[in-house]
């Protein structure tokens, strides 16, 4: 072989070497290209408010771009899981049926060319159908295949999906075509990935938001429920003032104040704050409210065999000389140990109890007779300011069986208001976190009052000054009883 032919294969040997790398190149710039457009078709979706669900999207989007890309006239996207299963699929298809869809995937997945591209994790290419047996050709199929292209959604060594383009052109699809959509398929693994990832927090945040609103659900029960054990009006003795104030957390606490009259013309009142929270603490707030009307009427009414065998309030020293005198409220009194008893013997493992002040109330005398289960000291509040503190006289209600209850009596004058309340009240907190403090309760209670429902009514707008629109934890009661001068 001469020179010249030695320099002529030479030339052309080179000229076929620029050519691939030309081919590629046009590969890698089309692939570039591809990747652009589906990158900034993404970028656009997510930024779109009106695209609900992301995952879903991004498959339909991904299609499109790869659909005309390729120029194909129909194509498919399969994500997998990483045992194989589908768990979503786009088909451009139309005229199919939601049936129809299932036993096309099957098949295809089982059989066709993206079964063997998923075994093989390869670019499946067919030229031509009708020569290749890797196609699976449906029964009663209206649509003839001509070229098909299978491309494997990889992510590191993971299988994300399947992306498979069909035209009806024998030979349409071709090899630089399959290398521009393997390229592709880099980017499209990254934006799937992200997009499940994207999904599984979707689903989190609306499994939180359903909880949330079970949550909420509840509360509002616990809220109902709360309301509804709490009088509607309160009564109002002759010559009395009665006046309340109730003011719910965010989340159900468990206080709650009644007045009711007893046998013998008497006036029972209570205030109390059971320990939890949530519906638990409703329920037991209803609980401790029925034992305490029932078993302080029912004990005045019937005398109890047990009281007489083991009684459980005893009188304070100071006062038993007085005992035929008030023996009607002792024994009203005798509620708060049936209700310690039965709380802490029968639902013992809920650890539930309340602290409570139970006032019986003689309104001919102005006497109070009362036992304090570890509540807030009441205040009574005189012409000259706050005159007396009710301290506790025994335990919080429900806490240990046989708890011993000492009973104790004030006498009320006309003018005097008796103001109870829980530890809401001194509790209640700023936006900058500041309690509201008992300190300044006492003040408000200083300063001079026209009777016991303006009291509260200064109070409570002291209050609601102090928090603002600041969220309390714990619910904010007071019950306030006042004698009129005339």
């Amino acid at each position: 072989m001469s020179d010249r032919d030695n320099s002529k294969e030479e030339l052309l040997a080179e000229l076929e070497s620029l050519r691939q790398e030309v081919a590629k190149l046009k590969s890698a710039e089309a692939a570039f290209k591809a990747q652009s457009e589906l990158l900034e078709n993404l970028v656009e979706m997510a930024r779109s408010s009106a695209e609900k669900h992301l995952l879903t999207g991004i498959l339909k989007k991904t299609l499109e771009v790869a659909t005309r890309l390729t120029d194909a006239e129909r194509g498919s996207l399969f994500l997998l899981d990483r045992d194989g299963a589908v768990t979503a699929s786009i088909l451009t298809r139309k005229d199919t049926t939601a049936e129809e869809s299932t036993q096309l995937i099957g098949a295809v997945l089982d059989k066709g060319l993206a079964g063997w591209t998923i075994r093989n994790r390869q670019v499946g290419l067919i030229a031509d159908t009708r020569l290749d047996d890797r196609w699976f050709e449906f029964p009663n199929q209206p649509y003839k295949v001509g070229s098909a292209l299978a491309v494997p959604i990889l992510r590191g060594e993971v299988l994300l999906g399947i992306l498979t383009l069909l035209d009806s052109e024998v030979g349409h699809f071709n090899s630089e075509q399959a290398l521009q959509m393997l390229l592709t398929a880099e980017q499209i693994a990254l934006a799937l990935e992200n997009a499940q990832l994207y999904a599984k927090l979707d689903e989190s945040y609306s499994s939180l938001e359903k909880t949330k609103l079970a949550l909420q659900n509840e509360l509002e029960k616990g809220r109902l429920l709360q309301r509804d054990f709490l009088p509607d009006r309160l009564i109002q003795p002759s010559g009395w003032e009665i006046a309340a104030c109730f003011y719910p957390a965010r989340e159900v606490a468990g206080d709650f104040y009644d007045a009711f009259t007893l046998p013998g013309d008497y006036v029972g009142l209570v205030i109390a704050d059971v320990c939890d929270k949530g519906v638990g603490a409703a329920l037991f707030m209803a609980l401790f409210r029925s034992l305490m009307r029932l078993f302080s009427g029912q004990i005045r009414l019937e005398e109890s065999d047990v009281l007489k065998r083991e009684p459980a309030i005893s009188a304070d020293d100071a006062i038993a000389p007085h005992k035929a005198d008030y023996s009607a409220e002792i024994d009203a009194l005798k509620a708060v140990s049936l209700t310690n008893n039965y709380i802490a013997k029968t639902h013992w493992q809920m650890s539930m109890f309340a602290t409570m002040f139970f006032g019986v109330l003689n309104p001919a005398t102005g006497l109070l007779t009362y036992v304090n289960g570890g509540h807030e000291p009441p205040i009574i509040i005189g012409e000259s300011g706050v005159k007396n503190r009710l301290k506790p006289t025994g335990p919080a209600v429900g806490m240990m069986p046989n708890a011993k209850f000492k009973t104790q009596q004030v006498q009320l004058e006309p003018g005097d208001i008796l103001l109870t309340y829980t530890d809401g009240v001194p509790e209640a907190h700023n936006p900058e976190g500041k309690f509201f403090t008992e300190q300044r309760l006492l003040t408000l209670a200083q300063e001079p009052t026209t009777g016991a429902n303006a009291l509260v009514d200064s109070i409570e707008k002291s209050l609601r000054d102090h928090i603002a629109d600041t969220v309390q934890f714990d619910d904010i009661t007071m019950l306030a009883l006042r004698w009129a001068k005339n």
